[in-house]
């Protein structure tokens, strides 16, 4: 489990795809490995992925098929930054909210415009999806999490304060961008209970 608190920074050193999946290691400089060990979950963009190789600044880990296929792992490429968290430990705080680092799927900004300080974007999520979210209820986008300010149809609104904007990725964001989406667990779990699953 993850909190969406991104505590870093990093870029794709380098990516070998192989038949059915891919080998990605990551460049972390500013990332604290102190308490990392091979085996241990990271998430990068949101998806928690192994690390089964790690140095002094950069950790590598396997990438399934499954996982390219569900997210933006597709798209990227050597030298493009990431969003880096490590997993949830229980004497932690949350100052997110619970995230499980399984992205439900791809969504997409339709638009993006300053309001005072802050930036708001427009996320067009994927049909399929668009029950799990809420206003005022919480979504993870590339690893961060944020507060739905509105949803119209399949298009939510999020506001992103300059801090957030400064130390992730969404400050690279633009119209057209795709960004890995996690809904609510809560919300996902709460619906197959309902339907007796």
């Amino acid at each position: 489990m993850f909190t969406g608190i991104i505590q870093a920074l990093g870029s794709i050193k380098t990516k070998l795809a192989y038949d059915k999946g891919a080998v990605f290691s990551f460049s972390a400089p500013d990332f604290d490995f102190s308490n990392i060990a091979i085996g241990d979950s990271i998430a990068v963009n949101g998806v928690c992925l192994t690390a089964v190789e790690i140095g002094d600044d950069f950790f590598k880990a396997d990438v399934s098929q499954e996982t390219i296929n569900c997210t933006i792992f597709s798209e990227l490429e050597e030298g493009d930054t990431v969003n880096l968290e490590k997993a949830l430990r229980l004497n932690q705080g949350i100052d997110g909210h619970l995230v499980s680092g399984h992205v439900d799927g791809v969504a997409q900004v339709s638009d993006s415009f300053s309001e005072g300080e802050s930036t708001r974007f427009k996320i067009e999520a994927p049909d399929n999806l668009v029950k799990y979210i809420a206003k005022k209820g919480s979504v993870c986008i590339n690893g961060v999490s944020l507060t739905v300010n509105d949803i119209q149809a399949n298009e939510f609104d999020l506001n992103i304060v300059p801090h957030t904007l400064a130390v992730t990725t969404l400050g690279t964001l633009k119209k057209g961008s795709r960004v890995n989406l996690e809904v609510d667990i809560i919300a996902r779990h709460l619906e197959q209970l309902l339907q007796g699953k």
